[in-house]
């Protein structure tokens, strides 16, 4: 059987091969494969699942690296998303992925469809999500698109999010040029699920019924994969349609539907359709069960009139899933999905084929071989170059430009490290009840149902470290997730991530990306934090110019009882505030040289694993035993600004007496890692805490106390609470609501 040409079709030739993102290379591939010219509906299969999005071309080589496994890891990378036991039968299901290039186009949609998209990839596996976060990185402030791209995503993001009912519990949002025309948004879902009801996307027995459920199929986000893979150039707003538009009400009730299917016994395998929509779903089940696939596109549901092959097979419809069920299960499995109001189609079959066949109107549309779909799709190992190394920086040949006072105030004011409550007081992080610890501390923290077992959710990246130093910068993303979980008293159990870089062809991106992995793939390994799934999203670039690469960390861990997580702010005055881990003053690429000093250079931090374990294990049974009552990692801003906001946070003042050695601007604002300040309820536990820490080979020293209502720094002025908050609170309000000068010194 051959597949038929209809004649409203253009014929295929390399040109239009490479009008869909197929190299000439890849389209001669395609030739052999298949021993003929393809038809546009099979040239729209390949160029879907074989563009970068969908195949991994550049990137699973490196991938292959990583660290994935664990005793506690059920699932790793392989699926839509990685499962980790938590104990007690639970399971908890997570997973992070990009919609960088439909958010610029079209911020709210963008982002909502990011959102929505990442919770079908967790309650596809059978979970109920429990939480959301992001990661968000936007342009200059003073950009014109700027305002306009924050205000539609962070809309976007809760808009999803608060509809569906759940929270949006932690995230990060930073300001650089290098997003000013490629911004990203990463969403990360949580989901929790039994141990022994995950379900799985490999199809099983031949001649069962493939369904198609939840909303119909539209015109929406056809070629959404392949936009995803390629660079911005002057074009971005013709791209709008192939942004898809989101529905959080049909996917409530799509996410209720599938549960209640899930539990009824009738699902064999489930996949979402994300990218490359029905094809990659229909696919990917396929393949994965050694099966071959027909599909009759007669019997999907359409919401526009004369859909083709081409069209139904590329589009990115939300609120859709794939399954396949037991036969004599079938019509239960119907009578589930009426009663939720949304549609159950059988739009094809399992076979003992392996090939993928679509039919449509009586004529074979596509007839591919289905496993080669994806293990034939090119796989590059593109060239590289190491990024270069940059000077060392000795604190004592910077400058302060002003008193340590002034750069504090300025610190807290930057678009970077200013409080992003604007953002996530849009989100609603309370639903469900269950949020211990709120955002806008080191990591979010919620009740696994009814406690007091609790889970430590986080999200993390300095992409300017990764720039000026690839490895250190990866190795620091993992440690930084890491130290935010354990400084919660959380175990750091397993980790997603988010690839985002630039042009993989261009050996500089290339080199980039390849150092980032050996950092996190290193981090990983020594801290036992798997990488149990995640996404890679290359061609960040706008005419020519790379963003800042950002391997965004997202990260899990579990505690037994939430009640003993410790705060990030003050609780009472009249406590002793101890620093834990070394300090040397590390000033290269700190915010201090660049915000203060106006230097964006030197080499990053370095991050010792070894070291990092050692102070949060510490750190963390501090916190377990009840014996600090507050604690906070310090990363951009260093010390001076971890104090500042422990001071905000907790409503108290503090002075701090003492300092590491070295010049005071260095101790305040270098940013060392492996660093933590905790404070000790008296003098006594104080001592006897340092006592242990030096026994332990732990550096650790009293600074000062809490109380007051002012932060006072060594030899300046007091700086009142109010002064520090309104410094730190009241930047971002005032540029969304159209303050240009606000960030002006410094953006």
């Amino acid at each position: 059987m051959t597949a038929s040409h209809s004649h409203a079709e253009p014929q295929i030739n390399a040109e239009i091969a490479a009008a869909h993102g197929l190299k000439p290379d890849e389209y001669d591939r395609i030739l052999a494969l298949i021993g003929r010219t393809p038809t546009f509906t099979e040239l729209g299969i390949f160029s879907a699942m074989w563009n970068e999005h969908c195949s991994y071309k550049s990137s699973r080589i490196h991938l292959r690296k990583l660290p994935t496994r664990a005793p506690w890891v059920i699932r790793g990378p392989g699926e839509n998303a990685g499962v980790i036991d938590i104990g007690d039968g639970d399971a908890c299901i997570f997973k992070m992925e990009s919609h960088n290039h439909p958010s610029y186009i079209e911020p709210y949609q963008g982002a909502t469809t990011g959102v929505g998209g990442i919770l079908r990839d967790v309650f596809t596996m059978g979970a109920r999500p429990i939480a959301c976060l992001n990661l968000l990185r936007f342009g200059r402030p003073s950009h014109p698109k700027t305002r306009h791209l924050v205000s539609g995503v962070v809309a976007g993001v809760g808009g999803y999010g608060n509809s569906f009912g759940v929270p949006t519990v932690g995230g990060s949002t930073e300001f650089d040029a290098s997003y000013d025309g490629n911004i990203l948004v990463n969403a990360m879902a949580v989901g929790l699920a039994r141990t022994d009801s995950i379900f799985y996307s490999a199809a099983a027995g031949v001649g069962n019924p493939i369904v198609y459920l939840g909303s119909k199929t539209g015109r929406d986000g056809i070629h959404g994969a392949t936009m995803a893979s390629a660079s911005f150039e002057a074009d971005a707003e013709e791209k709008r349609p192939t942004v898809q538009v989101g529905d959080p009400f049909s996917e409530k009730l799509l996410l209720e539907a599938c549960l209640e299917l899930m539990a009824s016994g009738a699902v064999i395998a489930i996949q979402d359709m994300g990218a490359a929509g029905l094809t990659s779903s229909a696919v990917e089940m396929g393949a994965k069960g050694n099966l071959g696939i027909e599909l009759d596109l007669d019997a999907v549901p359409c919401r526009e009139e004369g859909m083709t092959a081409y069209e139904m097979m590329l589009s990115e419809s939300q609120e859709r899933m794939l399954m396949v069920l037991k036969p004599e299960l079938e019509e239960q499995a119907e009578g589930i999905f009426r009663k939720w109001g949304l549609d159950f189609a059988i739009v094809g079959k399992t076979t003992d084929t392996l090939r993928f066949v679509v039919k449509h109107k009586g004529e074979v549309k596509a007839d591919l071989p289905i496993k080669e779909l994806g293990d034939e799709a090119p796989l590059y190992d593109r060239p590289w170059v190491e990024t270069p190394k940059q000077p060392v920086i000795d604190p004592a040949s910077v400058t302060p430009p002003m008193s340590n006072r002034d750069a504090l105030l300025r610190l807290l004011g930057t678009p970077n490290l200013c409080s992003k409550r604007w953002v996530w007081e849009q989100y609603d992080h309370l639903i469900l009840g269950n949020s211990v610890r709120q955002p806008g501390g080191d990591a979010a923290v919620i009740r696994v149902k009814d406690g007091p077992k609790g889970l430590a959710l986080t999200t993390d990246v300095t992409a300017r470290y990764c720039a000026a130093d690839p490895v250190e910068g990866g190795r620091q993303a993992v440690a930084e997730c890491w130290r935010n979980i354990t400084v919660r008293g959380a175990t750091p159990l397993a980790l997603t991530d988010n690839l985002n870089f630039g042009n993989p062809e261009r050996p500089e991106y290339m080199g980039q990306f390849v150092g980032c992995l050996q950092g996190i793939g290193e981090a990983a390994g020594a801290l036992d934090f798997p990488i149990v799934s995640g996404n890679v999203s290359l061609y960040n670039e706008t005419q020519g110019a790379g963003i800042l690469p950002t391997p965004a960390i997202g990260g899990v861990g579990i505690i037994a009882d939430v009640a003993k997580s410790a705060p990030t702010g003050f609780v009472r005055d009249g406590e002793m505030i101890l620093l834990i881990g070394e300090t040397r003053g590390w000033l290269g690429q700190s915010a201090y040289l660049a915000d203060v000093c106006g230097r964006k250079e030197g080499a990053p931090p370095p991050v010792d694993l070894s070291a990092e374990r050692r102070n949060g294990e510490f750190v963390r049974e501090l916190v377990l035993a009840g014996r600090v009552t507050a604690a906070h990692d310090l990363s951009d801003g260093g010390l001076a600004v971890a104090v500042a906001e422990m001071a905000i946070a907790g409503g108290i003042g503090a002075t701090i007496a003492v300092l590491p050695a070295g010049p005071a601007h260095a101790a305040l604002f270098g940013e060392d890692q492996a660093r933590y300040l905790v404070t000790a309820p008296s003098a006594e536990e104080a001592k006897a805490i340092s006592d242990e820490a030096a026994a332990r080979g732990v550096p650790a020293m009293a600074l000062g106390g809490t109380g007051g209502d002012a932060l006072i720094l060594p030899g300046e002025a007091p700086i009142l609470l109010s002064q520090l908050r309104n410094a730190h609170e009241a930047p971002l309000p005032a540029y969304m609501a159209g303050d240009d000068g606000v960030f002006s010194d410094n953006s």
